[in-house]
């Protein structure tokens, strides 16, 4: 399996992106959302498998303090091949001169996190709009 990761958004095909969503149900990622979340991440990471991306991850940050990840989601074909690990180091690597990177996981993935050593927070807060989401994540 030839794979290639790298962060070229402004090339991506927006639709092989939705494909990665859609494949682990999350459906309500339209191309236009796509765009607008991808374009606002400063750090971009897309994995190719001949071609045709079939990972992705992003993140935010200020370069300094503060940095978040989001969006770690490996298409449902392609998954259990350590292909979230190769996404979570080229992050890492980008954000490596940020002294906090925050992150929320899906429920269930914790441990794979834990892996790169995030731990949960004491102080942590969000907020939520979506009432299913705030009864998923918040206490």
């Amino acid at each position: 399996m030839d794979i290639e990761i790298h962060s070229d958004f402004a090339n991506a095909n927006i639709d092989e992106i939705k494909d990665v969503y859609a494949s682990v149900g999350w459906m309500k990622h339209t191309n236009e959302i796509i765009r607008q979340v991808f374009e606002a991440s400063n750090v971009v990471a897309l994995v190719k498998v001949n071609g045709r991306i079939i990972g992705i991850g992003r993140g935010m940050t200020d370069g300094v303090f503060n940095a978040a990840i989001y969006d770690v989601v490996v298409h449902r074909d392609f998954q259990r091949q350590g292909i979230a690990k190769k996404i979570m180091e080229f992050l890492l690597d980008k954000l490596s001169n940020v002294s906090c990177v925050h992150l929320i996981s899906t429920t269930g993935n914790e441990g794979f996190y834990r892996k790169f050593r995030f731990k949960k927070l004491k102080t942590g807060m969000a907020r939520y709009i979506n009432p299913s989401l705030s009864d998923e994540y918040l206490e």
